[in-house]
């Protein structure tokens, strides 16, 4: 059922690439990238994602000495949960570009196009998720100040060496990560499969309710069509298997909402 709350329960998926776990939870995905023992963590979820993060490690015969990193596609609350917690209790640094610095130290407020409280009314299919967020902690989320700065094409020295493609739009400094030898891309919100805000499926931008700049939004999909990826990992939604370039043309298609 669409509201139901096992929809929104934690998921580990192993191996959806190879050295690349997905953990879903609350309407969110953050991604464990595994290099020998060492684990690279993109993007932060929500903070009630914290104890499934834990658990997923388990799973993986991991612990959190084995986190060495967290990397950020974008700093909006919904990817920069748990964080702040991890830098502190685990000394793992938070890897962001540096137009996300005063998102992560201030996570609500960020540059949107349109009213968000509209969307519910409008768009029904999304409130659901969005209250599934809200249980996960959406609006508990604390900033984050020590960021370690990445740059367009850099290949971060972090497990898993993705390579940073500069995709902003849904926020100023949004950045995939390009796994390159597995033909994976991590794309955060730049790309979706769903959208939180008006639960629609396939290939798309977040809605204007969350991004800064639905044009700037579309111009970043030639960057992902560019990578000519085979599989793109999202922050919201399933992965897409059927290539960049088809994901970008739906996503194309589907426009600004």
């Amino acid at each position: 059922m669409a509201g139901s709350p096992r929809r929104f329960q934690a998921v580990l998926t192993r191996n959806v690439a190879p050295g690349v776990h997905r953990l879903a939870h609350a309407g969110v995905s953050c991604y464990l990238l595994e290099e020998g023992r060492a684990i690279t963590v993109v993007d932060a979820a929500l903070p009630a994602t914290w104890p499934h993060l834990r658990e997923a490690l388990a799973v993986l015969g991991r612990g959190p000495s084995d986190v060495v990193a967290l990397v950020l596609t974008h700093a909006h609350f919904d990817h920069l949960g748990f964080a702040r917690r991890m830098h502190e209790e685990w000394g793992v640094p938070v890897h962001a570009h540096p137009e996300e610095r005063t998102i992560a130290a201030h996570p609500y407020r960020y540059a949107h196009e349109n009213p968000r409280l509209r969307y519910p009314v409008r768009h029904p299919r999304g409130v659901p998720i969005l209250a599934a967020m809200a249980r996960a902690g959406a609006f508990a989320v604390p900033g984050v100040e020590e960021l370690v700065p990445y740059a367009a094409g850099d290949r971060l020295d972090v497990p898993g060496r993705p390579e940073v493609v500069f995709t902003p739009g849904h926020t100023f400094g949004h950045s995939a990560l390009l796994l390159e030898d597995r033909g994976v891309l991590l794309c955060g919100d730049a790309l979706v499969t769903l959208d939180p805000y008006t639960g629609a499926t396939g290939p798309r931008i977040v809605a204007g309710a969350a991004t800064a700049d639905s044009d700037e939004a579309l111009r970043s999909l030639t960057a992902i069509a560019d990578t000519d990826a085979d599989l793109l990992l999202p922050g919201h939604g399933e992965p897409w298997r059927t290539g960049a370039a088809a994901a970008v043309a739906h996503a194309r298609s589907a426009g600004r909402s």
